[in-house]
C-alpha cells in the first residue's frame, strides 16, 4: 500500500542514522514496529499483578521462542 506522508527531513535522517538504515521506507517500517513493540510492552507492564493475564514462565518462553521464530522469518524475506 503507498501512503504520501510529510516527514520533516532532519528527523527523518536522524532515524536512519540511529536505525542503520538505507531507505526511506526500511525506517518508516522499523520506526513503526518500534512503537507498536513498545505500546505493547506497556500495556503488558500495565497489566502486571492485576490478574488479566496468567503466564507461567514456560508459557513466556515458549510465546518469546514463535516470536523469535517469526522476526527470523519476516527478516528473511526482506
Amino acid at each position: 500500500m503507498k501512503t504520501l506522508i510529510d516527514i520533516e527531513e532532519n528527523i527523518l535522517k536522524e532515524a536512519m542514522k540511529i536505525a542503520g538504515t538505507h531507505t526511506k521506507k526500511e525506517t518508516v517500517k522499523i520506526a513503526l514496529e518500534e512503537l507498536i513493540k513498545s505500546r505493547l510492552r506497556n500495556k503488558l507492564k500495565e497489566m502486571a499483578g492485576s490478574g488479566a493475564v496468567e503466564m507461567s514462565l514456560s508459557d513466556l518462553e515458549k510465546l518469546r521462542s514463535q516470536r523469535n521464530s517469526l522476526h527470523k522469518r519476516l527478516a528473511s524475506k526482506n
